[in-house]
């Protein structure tokens, strides 16, 4: 399409076609008629052609986690990209609005306006939709179809027309997707958070004898929730070997010598080797329980 600009104003916007246009429109004939005036005319005419193909693959994106309400989490703070494509449907408007003058005017030029327009309704357009962030991440289709409707009269107002949107990820800053997993975990574990703990536990073990193996290593939060773990376990250890050392002991004199078996010493003995091992008993410990136990067995 051409926009037809006399003397300053917009006068006719032209589409695909062949015009025929008058002396005053024409400025060579405009030219040759004012020789009285030293050849230069008294008006300018300019003609101003706009591309109405689409605009693809215009990207789109959250530079910053933008802050949302959310049914399921009251708030989050939410990522998102995907692209867009437009077109120019109303070329007066968008030389009266965004061109003007200018000799070339790309779509480059525009790109900051657009991505901007974009951020500014992506809140109003979840907000619109009432869809949850759950939700919202695995419908990606109605997130795009709420932005669209919601961006198109923004487009409208300066000449173009909003041609498709899409979303191509909707997500969480690292350290909210990290919560968000531990509470999907605690959903599949269900309401037993004693079998949570204990699962918790068990999973901390490998990398504690890990870390006390192999001498660090690990960030200073990973070796604490490795050292907790270990202790908890070293507790829930020597509570077990304890009771079972003070029932060996506090026994009447006949029923020790009968109760204790040797299967029983040893295998006590196998678990403390292995808690000497990992570090969690001292050689020194350990020696004075294994004297201890041998004992038992005279």
């Amino acid at each position: 399409m051409a926009l037809f600009v006399n003397e300053g104003q917009a006068a006719d916007v032209l589409g695909p076609g062949t015009y025929k246009l008058t002396t005053q429109t024409l400025p060579v004939l405009t030219y040759l008629k004012n020789w009285d005036k030293l050849f230069e005319s008294p008006f300018k005419s300019d003609v101003y052609f706009f591309s109405t193909r689409q605009q693809v693959d215009q990207k789109w994106g959250t530079p910053q986690p933008i802050t949302l309400r959310d049914a399921d989490f009251g708030a989050v703070r939410l990522r998102a990209f995907g692209n867009y494509s437009f077109r120019v449907v109303d070329p007066k408007l968008f030389h009266t609005e965004i061109s003007g003058t200018r000799e070339r005017y790309t779509t480059q030029d525009i790109d900051g306006q657009l991505r901007g327009l974009v951020l500014q309704n992506i809140s109003n357009a979840v907000a619109s939709s009432g869809i949850a962030f759950l939700d919202l991440a695995a419908n990606q289709l109605s997130f795009a179809q709420a932005l669209t409707h919601q961006l198109a009269p923004e487009f409208e107002k300066i000449g173009l027309q909003l041609e498709g949107m899409t979303v191509q990820n909707v997500s969480l800053p690292e350290e909210l997707q990290m919560v968000l997993d531990q509470k999907i975990g605690m959903g599949m574990v269900g309401k037993d958070m004693a079998q949570f703990m204990q699962y918790q536990t068990a999973q901390a073990i490998p990398k504690f004898a890990e870390g006390a193996a192999g001498g660090g290593g690990g960030s200073m939060a990973g070796d604490a929730m490795g050292l907790g773990a270990g202790v908890a376990l070293g507790q829930v250890l020597a509570q077990n070997l304890s009771a079972g050392l003070q029932g060996l002991s506090n026994p009447a004199p006949v029923a020790a010598a009968v109760g204790v078996r040797p299967e029983d010493v040893m295998a006590t003995l196998e678990k403390l080797g292995e808690l000497q091992a990992k570090g969690i008993l001292t050689q020194a410990e350990f020696d004075a329980k294994k004297a201890e136990l041998l004992k038992k067995l005279v």
